[in-house]
C-alpha cells in the first residue's frame, strides 16, 4: 500500500518491546524488496536473541525452574544475539539505569558497515578526526594532530562508565537467565487469573526487560485504572508501558487523535507492567501475585 501511494519509508525502526525480538527476518525481507534501511531499537533487548535461519523451533511445555535454566542455555545456543546486525544496518542499545545492564546513562550503537561506524564515531566526538586520511589538505604549518571535518556532538562515554559497563556485561547472561526464571514462575502463578501473560515465542529468545500483563477487562468488574491504583496502594510498583506516543500533548498539537492506531490503544487500555528484575525473590513474587488476585477479584 505504501508503494502504491508513494510513501515508502527510507528507514524502518523496529522496537524489540519489553525485550521480545521482532520478526526481523520478515522485516529484513521487506527491506530487500522495497529498499529501506533498518535500525533496530534494542533498548529493551540486550541479551535477547533471534532464531537462526535454519527453521522454526518447536515450542515445548513449561519446565521446572532448574530444567528451565538448562533448557534456556541449550536453546540460546540455537540463536544469534541481538546486536550482530544480521538483519539490520544499525542496532542501538540503552544503558539507562533501569535497563538490563547500565553504565549510569547512555547507550551503544552496533553496525557491520564500516562507513556507518566511521560516521558514528565522528558524530559522537564533535566531528573531529585524527586520521590523516580524512583530513583536508593543508600546508605543513597548518597541520596538527586533529581536524574538525563535520558537525558533531559530545556523546563520548567516560572511562568510569565504560568500566561499569564491561563489568555488567560479564553478568549479562546471568541477568537474562534469572529474568527467564522469574517470567516462567509468574506465568505459572498467574495461570488462573483474569490476565494475559507474555509469551516467549519459539523462534526467539526474549531478554524479559519488562513483564507486562494484559487485563481481561470483560472478566472483572473493575477498570484498568482501578486495578492499577489498587496495586499501587498495596505497595506494588506497577507501571504503564506505554502510552501511545501520539496521545501525548506534543503530538496532539500536530493533529494526531485518538483512534489513529486502534490496536496500540487496545493494548494501552489493558496493560500493566509488574515488577521484573533479577533480584526479585520468590516471596516478593508471591506478594505481587496475591495483590493481583485481590485487585482483579470479582
Amino acid at each position: 500500500q505504501a508503494e502504491k501511494t508513494g510513501k515508502l519509508p527510507k528507514v524502518v525502526i523496529p522496537v524489540h518491546l519489553c525485550g521480545q525480538p521482532c520478526d526481523m527476518a520478515a522485516i529484513h525481507a521487506l527491506s530487500q524488496q522495497y529498499g529501506f534501511k533498518i535500525i533496530e531499537d534494542a533498548s529493551h533487548a540486550i541479551g535477547g536473541k533471534y532464531r537462526e535461519s535454519s527453521g522454526p523451533v518447536i515450542a515445548k511445555k513449561p519446565l521446572a525452574a532448574s530444567k528451565a535454566r538448562q533448557e534456556a542455555s541449550r536453546q540460546s545456543s540455537l540463536f544469534e544475539p541481538i546486536g550482530n546486525c544480521c538483519y539490520s544496518d544499525i542496532t542501538v542499545f540503552s544503558f539507562h539505569p533501569v535497563k538490563i545492564i547500565t553504565t549510569g546513562e547512555g547507550g551503544m550503537a552496533m553496525t557491520n558497515n564500516a562507513q556507518l561506524a566511521k560516521r558514528m564515531r565522528s558524530l559522537r566526538s564533535h566531528g573531529i578526526t585524527s586520521d590523516a586520511a580524512d583530513m583536508s589538505p593543508r600546508t605543513a604549518a597548518e597541520i596538527w594532530n586533529y581536524q574538525q571535518i563535520g558537525l558533531g556532538f559530545n556523546y563520548r562515554m567516560t572511562d568510569i562508565q565504560a568500566a561499569l559497563g564491561l563489568s555488567q556485561m560479564q553478568r549479562l547472561d546471568e541477568f537474562v537467565t534469572k529474568r527467564h526464571s522469574i517470567a516462567q514462575r509468574y506465568g505459572e502463578l498467574l495461570a488462573n487469573t483474569p490476565v494475559v501473560t507474555p509469551v516467549q515465542h519459539a523462534d526467539s529468545y526474549s531478554s524479559f526487560h519488562l513483564y507486562p500483563i494484559r487485563l481481561k477487562l470483560g472478566d472483572i468488574n473493575k477498570t484498568h485504572r482501578q486495578v492499577y491504583e489498587a496495586l499501587r496502594a498495596k505497595g506494588i510498583l506497577v507501571n504503564l508501558h506505554y502510552i501511545p506516543v501520539y496521545r501525548q500533548p506534543y503530538y496532539e498539537k500536530m493533529g494526531f487523535r485518538k483512534g489513529c492506531c486502534p490496536e496500540a490503544e487496545k493494548y494501552y487500555s489493558e496493560v500493566i507492567s509488574i515488577p521484573m528484575y533479577p533480584g526479585l525473590t520468590a516471596v516478593q513474587q508471591d506478594q505481587v501475585v496475591v495483590a493481583i488476585r485481590e485487585a482483579t477479584s470479582v
